[in-house]
């Protein structure tokens, strides 16, 4: 079997160019060019940001592929969906303010944005997923499947469910509808273990179903009929009292984000780039960031989503932890176990290896690769 070739640039500009250019460059000569994109519409995926967080990409990235394409013949537009907690991105006005606060407008990037699954979330459409395990037909926003080709550009960085968000997060999560964000999330609920909470009140606030309430002795408990399983309480707690009593509900989720990516992927061009930069522990989708784990890597592309997030974190685990982040305290603690891998030991109940095989298993891509270095 040949292996995928994912293409690689570092952050190194030196005078007389530039990141922009770097970034055209490198999705050029991974070919990009070889889809046809005569007159069709065009689907970015891409994370706005949750407004307060200041780690997501920024739109001169965006700005890059949309010009790219408009040069090739294609009509971008960049997408997202809308999300299922509390927050700035619950419908498509709000999630557009969002956009534009962060920078995101027709000015900046050269093509509109539109919301995937409108105004309320609930546009959608039911696509099947062939050999799905756990998913039979995913929910994806209907102008994210109405598009003629797809390209994804995401930021890389850690995740508190799935390890890592990558390229495959960012398709199987990112184009789900509300329903379909639920329906991936609710193979679990999470439970709170009163001897460690102290009361803040946090989890509360990143609630957005009103499951969380609190007793008089000021500890949290979570509501199982109100809960959606979407975790938010799990990355929101600084004291770890909140865990997830279905040990494979986060494997659950990872291979339900490779079947809802399989439901957006399959039957159309696609194309995908991972820009490995400010390499935060937590998504995009928190209203703050914390310091990256490690240091910047650069811009990688390939048409192979599954080589594509391997290779990105393979890259990731080369790198030396950042004195003072939440990975490095974390070899610090008392009982520390090692585990080989930056991710897990930021985060140790995930296990981002689970969405690779599972993909790989469904057809996604292959996680043996082939770097080629754009210079």
């Amino acid at each position: 079997m040949e292996k995928s070739k994912v293409y690689y640039t570092d952050l190194r500009a030196r005078p007389g160019t530039s990141l922009p250019q770097k970034l055209e460059k490198l999705i050029r000569k991974a070919g990009i060019g070889d889809i046809d994109f005569d007159k069709k519409m065009v689907a970015i995926k891409i994370h706005f940001g949750e407004p307060g967080n200041l780690s997501y990409l920024r739109p001169n990235y965006a700005k890059v592929v949309v010009d790219v394409v408009k040069s090739l013949g294609g009509s971008p537009f960049l997408t997202d969906c809308n999300t299922l907690y509390v927050g700035r991105r619950k419908n498509a006005l709000d999630h557009l303010e969002a956009a534009y606060e962060n920078g995101f407008s027709p000015f900046s990037t050269g093509c509109h944005v539109i919301i995937g699954d409108g105004l309320k979330g609930t546009d959608d459409v039911e696509v099947p997923v062939e050999g799905g395990e756990l998913v039979k037909n995913a929910k994806i926003g209907r102008a994210v499947m109405d598009a003629d080709v797809f390209i994804t550009l995401s930021h890389f960085k850690g995740h508190e469910l799935t390890g890592f968000g990558g390229c495959l997060k960012n398709v199987g999560m990112g184009c789900g509808s509300r329903a379909g964000k639920m329906e991936q999330h609710n193979s679990g609920k999470p439970t709170v273990d009163h001897s460690k909470c102290v009361g803040c009140r946090f989890c509360a606030k990143n609630c957005a179903h009103g499951a969380i309430s609190f007793g008089k002795d000021h500890k949290a408990t979570i509501d199982h009929s109100k809960c959606v399983g979407c975790g938010r309480c799990l990355g929101s707690c600084n004291y770890d009292a909140i865990h997830n009593d279905n040990d494979s509900a986060v494997d659950d989720l990872s291979k339900k984000i490779a079947e809802y990516s399989k439901a957006v992927l399959d039957g159309r061009p696609a194309f995908h780039i991972n820009l490995v930069i400010d390499v935060s522990p937590y998504c995009d989708c928190h209203g703050e960031n914390d310091l990256p784990i490690i240091p910047d890597v650069g811009m990688f592309a390939s048409f192979d989503p599954v080589a594509l997030d391997q290779a990105c974190a393979d890259a990731c685990n080369r790198m030396a932890p950042i004195q003072g982040s939440l990975l490095d305290d974390n070899t610090h603690v008392e009982g520390f176990c090692d585990h080989h891998d930056h991710f897990k030991n930021t985060t140790p109940i995930t296990d981002w290896k689970v969405c690779l095989e599972h993909a790989e298993k469904l057809g996604l891509g292959h996680r043996e690769y082939e770097i080629v270095e754009v210079k």
